[in-house]
C-alpha cells in the first residue's frame, strides 16, 4: 500500500503533460498519454450518449405507454360515442314513441269526445223521436176519434137513405131493390132512383180524406163472364151519376163482381132482386190496400 500523501494518492496530480515524462521512457509515456486522451474523449462521447440513449429509451417507453393509453382512451371514446349514438337513437325513438302516444291519446280523447257528443245528440234525437212518436200517437188517437165521430154521423145520415153498416175499413151502403132497382139484364139508373143517388151525393160531397168504391153485383142467371160485364156497367152507372152530382171523380172507383158473393141465397125472384145490387164503400183515404176485396166481406 501507498502511504497517504504519496504521489499516487495526490488529488492534484492526475496526468503529467507530455513534456514532463520521466527521463529514459519517452515512447511509452506518450502512448499512455494518447490512450488516456482517447479514453477520456470516448468517455465524454459514450457516457452522454449512454445517458441519452437511456433517456431516449425511457421516453420511447413513456411514448409507447402514452400511445397505448391514447389508443385505450380512443377506444373508450369510440365505445362511449357508440353508446351515445345508441342512447340518442333510443332517445329519438322514445321521443317519437312519446309523440305517437300523445297523438294517439289526443285522437282517442277526440274520438271519445266526438262519441260522447254523438251519443248526446243521439240521445236528444231519441228523445225528440219519442216525443214525436208520443205526439203522433196523440194526433193519431185524436184523428181516430175524429174519424170515428165522422163515421158515426155519416152512418146516421146514410142510414136514413139506404142500408148502411160499419166494417173494419169504414162504411158500406147497400143499394138493393128497396133503394135502386135494376131491370133484368139492364144497367140504367131508373129516374125514380136518381133522387136516392142525389141524396147520397149530397152527404158524400162534404167528405174530406175519404175514398169511395162502387161495386156492382148481379143475380145468378147467365154466365159469369156476362154477369161480370153487366155488374161493371151497373157500378159505372152509379159512379157516373155521383160524379155528375158533384163528387170528385178522382176519389171514386168502380168494379163489377158479377154473380159472385150473393147477398141472399136462393133462386126465387126476391132473392135474385136482392142480389142485383150496388154497394158503395166509404174508406179513409189514408188507409192503403193493394187490392180491396168486396166491401161486404
Amino acid at each position: 500500500m501507498h502511504k497517504e500523501g504519496g504521489p499516487m494518492n495526490s488529488p492534484n496530480v492526475i496526468l503529467k503533460p507530455p513534456g514532463d515524462e520521466l527521463p529514459g521512457k519517452p515512447g511509452r509515456s506518450a502512448a499512455r498519454t494518447s490512450f488516456l486522451w482517447v479514453v477520456i474523449g470516448l468517455a465524454f462521447v459514450v457516457i452522454p450518449a449512454f445517458y441519452f440513449l437511456r433517456r431516449l429509451n425511457r421516453l420511447e417507453l413513456q411514448v409507447a405507454g402514452l400511445s397505448k393509453q391514447a389508443e385505450q382512451t380512443n377506444q373508450s371514446l369510440r365505445q362511449i360515442a357508440e353508446k351515445s349514438d345508441v342512447a340518442l337513437r333510443h332517445a329519438s325513438q322514445a321521443e317519437a314513441n312519446a309523440q305517437q302516444a300523445a297523438q294517439l291519446r289526443d285522437q282517442a280523447e277526440t274520438a271519445k269526445a266526438k262519441s260522447e257528443e254523438e251519443a248526446e245528440v243521439a240521445k236528444q234525437q231519441a228523445q225528440v223521436a219519442r216525443n214525436d212518436a208520443t205526439l203522433a200517437q196523440q194526433k193519431a188517437e185524436e184523428y181516430r176519434k175524429q174519424r170515428e165521430e165522422e163515421l158515426n154521423r155519416l152512418q146516421t145520415a146514410l142510414s136514413q137513405i139506404a142500408d148502411t153498416r160499419r166494417t173494419a175499413m169504414g162504411l158500406i151502403m147497400t143499394l138493393g131493390s128497396k133503394s135502386i132497382r135494376f131491370d133484368f139484364d139492364k144497367s140504367d139508373v131508373r129516374p125514380e132512383n136518381r133522387e136516392v143517388l142525389s141524396r147520397i151525393a149530397g152527404v158524400l160531397i162534404a167528405l174530406k180524406g175519404y175514398s169511395i168504391y162502387v161495386y156492382g153485383y148481379t143475380d145468378d142467371i147467365g154466365t159469369q163472364e156476362y154477369n161480370l160485364k153487366l155488374s161493371q156497367r151497373r157500378a159505372e152507372a152509379v159512379r157516373d151519376y155521383l160524379v155528375q152530382a158533384g163528387l170528385d171523380p178522382n176519389i171514386i172507383s168502380s168494379k163489377g163482381f158479377g154473380k159472385s158473393d150473393p147477398r141472399v141465397r136462393g133462386e126465387g125472384p126476391d132473392a135474385r132482386a136482392s142480389n142485383r145490387r150496388v154497394e158503395i164503400g166509404i174508406v179513409d183515404s189514408r188507409l192503403r190496400f193493394d187490392e180491396l176485396p168486396p166491401l161486404g166481406k
